[in-house]
Protein backbone atom coordinates (compact mmCIF):
# COMPACT_ATOMS: atom_id res chain seq x y z
CA UNK A 1 0.00 0.00 0.00
CA UNK A 2 2.15 3.39 -1.00
CA UNK A 3 -0.70 5.25 1.21
CA UNK A 4 -1.50 5.58 5.08
CA UNK A 5 -3.50 2.46 5.20
CA UNK A 6 -7.00 4.73 6.33
CA UNK A 7 -5.99 6.68 3.70
CA UNK A 8 -5.70 3.77 1.13
CA UNK A 9 -9.29 2.39 2.58
CA UNK A 10 -11.15 5.41 2.06
CA UNK A 11 -9.14 5.89 -1.61
CA UNK A 12 -10.40 2.18 -2.45
CA UNK A 13 -14.44 2.84 -0.89
CA UNK A 14 -14.67 6.37 -2.70
CA UNK A 15 -12.97 5.24 -5.64
CA UNK A 16 -14.16 1.80 -6.01
CA UNK A 17 -17.43 1.89 -4.25
CA UNK A 18 -15.80 -0.64 -2.16
CA UNK A 19 -17.63 -0.32 1.17
CA UNK A 20 -21.08 1.25 0.96
CA UNK A 21 -22.23 3.05 3.15
CA UNK A 22 -18.79 3.90 3.71
CA UNK A 23 -18.42 6.07 6.94
CA UNK A 24 -15.23 7.87 6.42
CA UNK A 25 -14.45 8.64 10.21
CA UNK A 26 -14.90 6.36 13.14
CA UNK A 27 -17.98 6.99 15.12
CA UNK A 28 -17.55 5.59 19.01
CA UNK A 29 -20.19 8.10 21.25
CA UNK A 30 -22.29 5.96 23.20
CA UNK A 31 -21.87 3.07 20.43
CA UNK A 32 -19.55 0.63 19.63
CA UNK A 33 -17.54 1.61 17.50
CA UNK A 34 -17.92 1.63 13.58
CA UNK A 35 -16.22 3.11 10.38
CA UNK A 36 -12.51 3.56 9.06
CA UNK A 37 -10.47 2.66 11.65
CA UNK A 38 -6.14 2.90 11.44
CA UNK A 39 -5.54 0.09 9.50
CA UNK A 40 -9.04 -1.58 8.67
CA UNK A 41 -12.87 -0.78 8.77
CA UNK A 42 -15.25 -1.35 11.75
CA UNK A 43 -18.26 -3.24 10.17
CA UNK A 44 -21.98 -3.07 12.04
CA UNK A 45 -24.34 -5.16 12.51
CA UNK A 46 -28.02 -4.88 11.05
CA UNK A 47 -31.11 -5.37 12.60
CA UNK A 48 -32.12 -8.59 11.09
CA UNK A 49 -31.24 -12.51 13.00
CA UNK A 50 -31.32 -15.85 12.78
CA UNK A 51 -30.81 -16.96 16.60
CA UNK A 52 -29.83 -21.20 16.55
CA UNK A 53 -32.51 -22.88 18.76
CA UNK A 54 -32.32 -26.76 18.96
CA UNK A 55 -36.15 -27.09 19.70
CA UNK A 56 -36.07 -30.23 17.73
CA UNK A 57 -33.38 -32.07 18.89
CA UNK A 58 -31.76 -31.16 15.34
CA UNK A 59 -28.08 -32.82 14.09
CA UNK A 60 -26.03 -29.67 13.22
CA UNK A 61 -24.81 -30.49 9.65
CA UNK A 62 -22.87 -28.27 7.46
CA UNK A 63 -24.03 -30.14 4.16
CA UNK A 64 -27.71 -30.16 5.00
CA UNK A 65 -28.19 -27.60 7.38
CA UNK A 66 -32.09 -27.72 8.98
CA UNK A 67 -33.10 -24.25 8.75
CA UNK A 68 -35.61 -25.06 11.03
CA UNK A 69 -32.89 -24.91 13.57
CA UNK A 70 -33.12 -21.01 13.41
CA UNK A 71 -35.54 -18.23 14.46
CA UNK A 72 -36.12 -15.20 12.42
CA UNK A 73 -35.81 -11.78 14.72
CA UNK A 74 -35.70 -8.55 13.81
CA UNK A 75 -34.67 -5.54 16.51
CA UNK A 76 -32.90 -2.42 17.73
CA UNK A 77 -31.14 -5.94 20.52
CA UNK A 78 -30.93 -9.43 19.79
CA UNK A 79 -30.70 -11.51 22.93
CA UNK A 80 -28.32 -14.60 22.14
CA UNK A 81 -28.96 -17.56 24.20
CA UNK A 82 -26.62 -18.95 26.08
CA UNK A 83 -23.70 -21.22 24.90
CA UNK A 84 -25.32 -20.73 21.54
CA UNK A 85 -25.24 -18.30 18.81
CA UNK A 86 -27.10 -16.07 16.23
CA UNK A 87 -26.15 -15.17 12.33
CA UNK A 88 -26.50 -12.13 10.90
CA UNK A 89 -25.61 -9.38 8.54
CA UNK A 90 -23.48 -6.49 7.80
CA UNK A 91 -24.87 -3.09 7.44
CA UNK A 92 -22.36 -2.77 4.84
CA UNK A 93 -22.49 -3.82 1.38
CA UNK A 94 -18.72 -4.81 0.30
CA UNK A 95 -17.18 -5.02 -3.61
CA UNK A 96 -13.83 -6.70 -2.82
CA UNK A 97 -11.55 -5.61 -5.77
CA UNK A 98 -9.54 -8.25 -7.65
CA UNK A 99 -6.07 -7.68 -5.88
CA UNK A 100 -7.42 -7.71 -2.31
CA UNK A 101 -7.96 -9.96 0.24
CA UNK A 102 -9.97 -9.18 3.88
CA UNK A 103 -10.00 -11.00 7.41
CA UNK A 104 -12.62 -10.34 9.29
CA UNK A 105 -11.74 -10.41 13.15
CA UNK A 106 -14.77 -9.50 16.59
CA UNK A 107 -14.12 -6.74 17.91
CA UNK A 108 -12.90 -6.37 21.81
CA UNK A 109 -15.96 -4.90 23.22
CA UNK A 110 -17.86 -8.28 22.79
CA UNK A 111 -14.86 -10.25 22.96
CA UNK A 112 -14.31 -9.49 26.50
CA UNK A 113 -17.81 -10.74 27.21
CA UNK A 114 -17.38 -13.98 25.99
CA UNK A 115 -18.93 -12.91 22.52
CA UNK A 116 -17.04 -14.80 19.18
CA UNK A 117 -17.63 -13.08 16.30
CA UNK A 118 -16.50 -15.41 13.22
CA UNK A 119 -16.61 -14.33 9.66
CA UNK A 120 -14.69 -15.86 7.19
CA UNK A 121 -12.03 -14.22 4.68
CA UNK A 122 -13.90 -12.06 1.63
CA UNK A 123 -11.65 -13.21 -1.55
CA UNK A 124 -11.14 -10.69 -4.19
CA UNK A 125 -13.64 -10.00 -6.34
CA UNK A 126 -16.47 -11.30 -3.63
CA UNK A 127 -19.54 -9.00 -3.42
CA UNK A 128 -22.46 -8.89 -1.03
CA UNK A 129 -23.83 -8.40 2.23
CA UNK A 130 -21.38 -10.47 5.17
CA UNK A 131 -22.92 -13.06 6.97
CA UNK A 132 -21.78 -12.70 10.03
CA UNK A 133 -21.90 -16.15 13.04
CA UNK A 134 -21.97 -14.16 16.45
CA UNK A 135 -21.23 -17.26 19.43
CA UNK A 136 -22.57 -16.87 23.44
CA UNK A 137 -19.70 -18.58 24.72
CA UNK A 138 -21.13 -17.51 28.07
CA UNK A 139 -23.71 -19.87 30.42
CA UNK A 140 -25.80 -16.20 29.94
CA UNK A 141 -27.85 -14.71 27.73
CA UNK A 142 -25.21 -11.80 25.63
CA UNK A 143 -26.63 -9.05 24.01
CA UNK A 144 -26.03 -7.97 20.23
CA UNK A 145 -26.80 -4.34 19.29
CA UNK A 146 -28.01 -3.54 16.12
CA UNK A 147 -26.49 -0.69 13.72
CA UNK A 148 -23.25 -0.54 15.85
CA UNK A 149 -20.30 -1.94 15.61
CA UNK A 150 -19.54 -5.53 15.42
CA UNK A 151 -15.73 -6.56 13.68
CA UNK A 152 -13.04 -4.99 12.24
CA UNK A 153 -12.30 -5.99 8.73
CA UNK A 154 -8.50 -5.97 7.46
CA UNK A 155 -7.45 -5.18 3.95
CA UNK A 156 -4.33 -6.59 1.95
CA UNK A 157 -3.60 -5.90 -1.22
CA UNK A 158 -1.68 -7.98 -3.22
CA UNK A 159 1.58 -7.23 -5.35
CA UNK A 160 -0.38 -9.14 -8.33
CA UNK A 161 -3.89 -10.26 -8.82
CA UNK A 162 -4.90 -13.17 -8.44
CA UNK A 163 -5.73 -15.95 -11.30
CA UNK A 164 -8.82 -16.79 -10.65
CA UNK A 165 -10.93 -14.52 -8.09
CA UNK A 166 -14.59 -15.65 -6.43
CA UNK A 167 -16.45 -14.14 -9.60
CA UNK A 168 -14.41 -16.62 -12.12
CA UNK A 169 -15.18 -19.60 -9.78
CA UNK A 170 -18.95 -18.31 -9.11
CA UNK A 171 -18.82 -18.58 -5.74
CA UNK A 172 -22.10 -20.26 -3.87
CA UNK A 173 -21.94 -16.54 -1.35
CA UNK A 174 -21.85 -14.14 -3.98
CA UNK A 175 -23.88 -11.44 -4.00
CA UNK A 176 -25.53 -11.94 -0.75
CA UNK A 177 -28.48 -9.84 0.34
CA UNK A 178 -29.81 -11.54 3.41
CA UNK A 179 -28.70 -13.68 6.02
CA UNK A 180 -26.99 -17.03 3.95
CA UNK A 181 -27.43 -20.20 5.52
CA UNK A 182 -24.16 -22.85 5.09
CA UNK A 183 -24.99 -24.69 1.54
CA UNK A 184 -23.01 -27.37 -0.49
Amino acid sequence: MGLKPDHWIRKMAIERQMIEPFIENQKRDGVISYGVSSYGYDIRVADQFKIFTNVYSAIVDPKNFDPKSMVDYKGDVCIIPPNSFALARTVEYFHIPRGVLTVCLGKSTYARCGIIVNVTPFEPEWEGFVTLEISNTTPLPAKIYANEGIAQVLFFEADEECEISYADKKGKYQKQETIVLPKL
